[in-house]
């Protein structure tokens, strides 16, 4: 068994971090807010900063939201760098399971490395309920060696594990997921916004198109959120708001067009702009609504009520 730490325990790093607990590893912790009591009531160890975290884990997992977050706990005042231990056998690694830039990782990857400690880049993909069912995707970058070693702990915390090349390809991967996540979304709002105004029942529809060519996880889960109203997250807006971002960034970077991303984007744009940056990203559909002045369900829009 490991000592592992675990830095970030939000709406999925709190059930990753319980898997890890449940498969018998010792996990010291470290949270911005106050450490969840049900996390401490598992067996977890809370630390006072992620150096901390980091002197007394072999393992160091960090998951926070954004690229300048995941720097600041790496190696900001009392951030993880300085609690490692260069030289020490077996090396120390630290994996980060945030979704960031993948320019950015290479960085990060380099300046761990140099300290004498391994690298992982594992960001994740299946939300809230993947991750309490522990049957993430994840997807990572990294030395071949560092990956085989780590692969049985992250098979606690999700089912499909793959390698995918060096260090920053696993973020690069996460980026391609949520490009097709969010144009996966806006597809599955639209069509059965167009079923609703048709006059055609979105709940039977929904039924129907399981059943063919046309079916997703995304129409399975968040088109039942679509029709349920249920938009509580699940994945912030802000969060995916910040995935394409990354995204189109990089296209820029790489000289090549992504027009269905961008209008994806300016649709949570507009999800924010309306107060929904706290709404599961299956909320896109309430942006189209109004577009529409229609209700998938056959109601009037929110901004109509």
């Amino acid at each position: 068994m490991s000592n592992i730490g675990f830095i970030g325990l939000g709406i999925i790093g709190r059930p990753m971090a319980g898997h890890l607990i449940a498969g018998g590893h010792s996990l010291f912790v470290y949270n911005r807010s106050p450490v969840a009591q049900a996390v401490l009531d598992q067996g977890a160890r809370a630390c006072s900063s992620p150096a901390e975290v980091a002197a007394a884990a072999d393992i160091v997992i960090t998951m926070v939201p954004d690229t300048p977050d995941v720097e600041a706990v790496l190696f900001g005042k009392n951030g993880v760098a300085e609690g490692l231990a260069p030289g020490k056998t077996p090396r120390k690694t630290v994996v980060d399971m945030s979704s960031i830039s993948p320019i950015a990782t290479k960085d990060f990857a380099a300046r761990i490395n140099a300290l004498g400690c391994d690298y992982l880049d594992a960001p994740v993909s299946g939300g809230e309920v993947g991750a309490k069912a522990a049957s993430l995707t994840i997807m990572v970058g990294g030395p071949e060696a560092v990956f085989a070693k780590l692969k049985p702990i992250l098979e606690l915390m999700g089912k499909n594990v793959t390698l995918v090349g060096g260090n920053g390809d696993g973020q690069t991967t996460k980026v391609a997921n949520q490009i097709i996540v969010a144009l996966t979304i806006e597809a599955v709002a639209e069509g059965l916004l167009f079923a609703s105004k048709a006059g055609a029942d979105p709940a039977k529809v929904r039924q129907a198109l399981m059943g063919g060519l046309a079916t997703s996880r995304i129409l399975e889960v968040h088109g039942e959120r679509m029709i349920k109203r249920t938009f509580d997250p699940g994945f912030r807006i802000e969060l995916h708001q910040k995935d394409l971002n990354l995204a189109l960034a990089g296209a820029r970077t790489l000289g090549i067009s992504l027009p269905n991303t961008a209008t994806c984007q300016e649709l949570f744009n507009a999800a924010v702009a309306a107060g929904g940056a706290a709404w599961d990203h299956s909320g896109m559909v309430r942006v189209l609504e109004r577009l529409a002045c229609h209700e998938v369900g056959g109601g009037q829009p929110d901004s109509a009520k």
